[in-house]
């Protein structure tokens, strides 16, 4: 791997882990305080009489945690870079593909059932929000409060964690930026992460639910794409694999 300064890439393995956890774990650090107080003023806003709200809590929303589906590929590239530090290369070579060809199944499966989740409760939403009155108040007691800033701090903090990821792989092979693909995948990571932020700030508190699962379902079908495209880079690898111990096993013994 020529000049790798190893510090600099388990650095950088370090801090797309917690940024990874800290979207995975989104959905604890957000939501379950009370939302009534900021549920009325939601209804006051429709023209909707709520006198009696309580017991309500925030919704924690999908956007977030979805996020780590996306991240997931990043993750996994940066791991076997890792592992390359640790295993001989035609060993690693060969465990990549196959590796790869695994896990990008698995991600495609996670991915798809994911995407039906968040479009399943999109769907109610958005029929619930339309059918007034008492389909919005139900929308309103299930997702008319969504904590923006909580949720802009988290964002905040996986935002620095990726780009410090994306800077301590440049200093740990500064040829990292000519791979096309890394460099795409980190783009596509960064960008997904100022997208869902700019989602939560675009519209009023009572529809952010709304906005934040149309980004989780956009995140799902990114994460499905780049999935995709693992699987089918692990199959030169793979048959490159085949095609070398093949040539092992025909080589003459020369003990015979």
């Amino acid at each position: 791997m020529g000049a790798l300064r190893r510090p600099f890439l388990l650095l950088a393995m370090l801090a797309l882990v917690l940024a990874v956890g800290v979207e995975v774990g989104a959905g604890l650090l957000l939501g379950g305080s009370d939302a009534g107080a900021a549920l009325a003023g939601s209804a006051a806003d429709l023209g909707v009489e709520v006198s009696d709200v309580s017991g309500v809590s925030e919704p924690s929303g999908r956007g977030t945690g979805y996020l780590a589906l996306v991240d997931a590929a990043a993750l996994w590239t940066t791991g076997l870079f890792c592992l390359g530090l640790v295993l001989p290369e035609r060993i690693h070579g060969r465990v990549q593909g196959v590796a790869t060809l695994i896990f990008s199944i698995v991600l495609i499966i996670v991915a798809i059932l994911a995407l039906v989740i968040a479009f399943v409760e999109l769907s109610i939403m958005v029929s619930l929000f339309l059918a007034p009155p008492f389909g919005t108040l139900a929308y309103l007691a299930l997702w008319g409060f969504f904590p923006v800033g909580d949720s802009a701090v988290l964002l905040g903090l996986v935002l620095l964690l990726k780009l410090a990821w994306a800077g301590l792989l440049l200093l740990a092979q500064p040829k990292f930026i000519q791979n096309k693909g890394l460099v795409l995948l980190i783009g596509t990571s960064l960008l997904c992460t100022v997208v869902l932020e700019f989602l939560h700030r675009l519209v009023p508190v009572i529809v952010v639910s709304i906005l934040d699962d149309l980004g989780a379902i956009i995140f799902a079908v990114i994460a499905i794409i780049w999935a995709l495209v693992l699987l089918i880079g692990a199959i030169p690898a793979i048959v490159k694999a085949i095609r070398a111990t093949a040539a092992l096993r025909a080589e003459p013994d020369p003990h015979r």
